[in-house]
C-alpha cells in the first residue's frame, strides 16, 4: 500500500499495566549520551516533552561529541544500565520504551533480561554509526541485538546502512527496502520502518507491519542540520505510542513532527547541527 499520510490502522499497543486514564504517561529512553545535546538521552528527553510524556532515562554510554564528531565513548557497565531500567520500571508507569545506542553485547545481554519484565511497547532504534562515521556498536554486538533484542521489538527503526548490517544485502532502492522491512518482520520484529533518509533524492521510509507496507515520502530537505534525527523520530513514535495512537498513526505523526524539526532547525556548530524537537513550543534563534 502506497501513503504519504493520513492513513489509519489496527493494533493500539496500549497503556502500561496498572496505570490510570488520568495518570501521566511515561516513556522510559535506554540510549547514550551526547555532550552537543543534539542526539541520544538529550534529544530523547526533549521530544518526550515535546509531544507531553515524562521521560526516564537509562544512559547506556557518554560519549563526547560535538556538531564536528564523536572524539570518545565510554560505556557504562552493563550492571549499572539494569539497575537504571530496574529502577524506572519498578516504580514508574512506563507504558513505552525507545531503544538507541547499546555500545556492546554486554549492556544488550542485560537489556534483553529488564525487557523480559515488562510488556510495554519497544521501539527500538539500532544505532551503530554516528553521523560523522564514528562507531556506536561494537561490530560483534550485532548478532546479539538480533538475536535478543529484534523480536522484543514492537517496531525497528534502521537506516540504510543499518538495515544492510541485519539483513545481510544491499539496501539502497525502495523495492530493497521493502524486502528488508518484511526480512526484519519475518526475524522476529512486529513492525520495521526502514528509514530512506541516507538514499539519493526525496527520502522514502518504508514501514511493513502485518501484512502491509506503507511508503511515507518526504521532500529532502536541503541542510546540514540534521543530527540526532533519528533519535528524535524514534523517540516521538514511543511518545505517540505512550498517548494512545495505533502504530501506523504514530509513525506518521512522527514523520510529521520530524520533517518539521529538520525545518526549524538552529544553526548551531561548525558541523551538522541539531533539528529543532522544541518546534511546538518555540521557533528557534
Amino acid at each position: 500500500m502506497r501513503m504519504t499520510a493520513g492513513a489509519s490502522s489496527g493494533q493500539s499497543p496500549g497503556q502500561s499495566a496498572g496505570q490510570s486514564a488520568g495518570q501521566p504517561r511515561c516513556a522510559l529512553t535506554i540510549a547514550g549520551s551526547d555532550s552537543s545535546g543534539g542526539a541520544g538521552i538529550q534529544a530523547d528527553l526533549r521530544t518526550f516533552a515535546a509531544l507531553q510524556v515524562h521521560g526516564c532515562s537509562a544512559i547506556t554510554a557518554v560519549t563526547a561529541q560535538n556538531t564536528q564528531g564523536v572524539r570518545s565513548v565510554f560505556a557504562l557497565p552493563p550492571a549499572l544500565v539494569a539497575e537504571q531500567i530496574d529502577a524506572v520500571l519498578d516504580d514508574m508507569p512506563v507504558a513505552v520504551i525507545k531503544i538507541g545506542m547499546l555500545a556492546n553485547a554486554g549492556i544488550i545481554e542485560v537489556v534483553a533480561r529488564e525487557l523480559a519484565k515488562t510488556a510495554v511497547p519497544v521501539v527500538l532504534d539500532p544505532v551503530m554509526i554516528a553521523k560523522g562515521g564514528s562507531a556506536l556498536l561494537e561490530p560483534d554486538a550485532v548478532t546479539a541485538l538480533a538475536s535478543l533484542l529484534l523480536p522484543r521489538a514492537t517496531l525497528i527503526t534502521p537506516n540504510l546502512p543499518e538495515a544492510e548490517r541485519l539483513v545481510g544485502f544491499p539496501v539502497r532502492t525502495i523495492d530493497e527496502q521493502e524486502q528488508a522491512a518484511k526480512a526484519l518482520c519475518a526475524a522476529g520484529a512486529h513492525a520495521a520502518l526502514v528509514k530512506g533518509g541516507h538514499s539519493f533524492g526525496d527520502p522514502v521510509d518504508v514501514l511493513h507491519v502485518g501484512h502491509e507496507t506503507f511508503h511515507l515520502k518526504a521532500t529532502r530537505q536541503r541542510t546540514r542540520n540534521t543530527h540526532g534525527t533519528g533519535c528524535t523520530l524514534a523517540s516521538a513514535i514511543a511518545a505517540r505510542l505512550a498517548r494512545g495512537r495505533t502504530l501506523l498513526q504514530a509513525v506518521q505523526d512522527a514523520h510529521t513532527y520530524v520533517q518539521e524539526a529538520i525545518r526549524q532547525a538552529p544553526d548551531i556548530g561548525r558541523g551538522n547541527g541539531p533539528i529543532h524537537q522544541m518546534h511546538l513550543w518555540y521557533r528557534a534563534g
